[in-house]
């Protein structure tokens, strides 16, 4: 009889313990965060492992969400009939059979301060876009918003939205009141498309127009592209 219940007690055991690992590496219940460009972990390398067995991803499995990652994410998106925004949100998420927490994490988002939406970020960005580049074409808003964003994570800069935005003269369109209008639709697809990680520029701090540019010191910097009426470079 003690044998017996030694062998039973053992198979309970192993099999809390099995059970335990799969959720703990497939991450069931509520584990997996909202990803996006810029996430990594364990959470990365799985999306990679199940797109690359679906056919959508043929890169690395090295838990670092970046532009291949990116680019198969939307491509699941487009094939699912989701919103192609390269974001594993909780919609994608389920379509993927993961389950998502509402929390953001990535090396692009930067509250400006504690209890800051993403949603509220996306708006300031895009009204911004809309001040410095809505007559530009939609790859150069988005290129604006990368430049943004790019300031944000240099050390020369704030480290926030709200901060690159309104340091002081740093854009016309503060000094000018256009940060206060409307923003326009396609800023607001280009603030989320630069948040998402796409940066047209590829990796620029400044940009200008020269036709009406009036610091001589912005002739000093390096030009890196031409988008638009704009020139981007560092």
């Amino acid at each position: 009889m003690r044998r017996k219940l030694f062998f039973i007690s053992f198979f309970i055991i192993i099999s809390l313990c099995l059970s335990l690992t799969y959720d703990s590496y497939f991450n069931i219940g509520s584990a997996l965060e909202t990803l996006y460009w810029g996430s990594s972990g364990s959470e990365v390398k799985q999306l990679q492992t199940k797109l690359k067995n679906w056919g959508y991803y043929d890169g690395p499995i090295d838990g670092v969400f970046g532009g291949g990652t990116f680019e198969a994410v939307k491509k699941f998106q487009k094939k699912n009939g989701l919103t192609v925004d390269g974001v594993v949100g909780p919609k994608t998420a389920e379509k993927l059979g993961f389950p998502v927490e509402k929390t953001t994490k990535g090396a692009d988002y930067r509250p400006s301060s504690q209890g800051t939406t993403r949603n509220d970020e996306v708006t300031l960005l895009a009204k911004a876009i809309t001040g410095e580049a809505r007559g530009e074409p939609y790859i150069g808003q988005v290129a604006v918003g990368a430049v943004i964003l790019n300031r944000t994570r240099h050390p020369s800069f704030p480290n926030t939205i709200a901060g690159v935005i309104y340091q002081p003269g740093a854009f016309t369109a503060v000094s000018d009141g256009q940060i206060n209008l409307p923003p326009e639709d396609s800023c607001i697809k280009a603030a989320q498309d630069a948040l998402n990680g796409w940066d047209p520029t590829g990796g620029c701090l400044y940009y200008w127009n020269p036709a009406t540019a009036t610091s001589k010191w912005i002739w000093s910097r390096k030009v890196v592209k031409k988008i638009g009426k704009h020139w981007f470079g560092n």
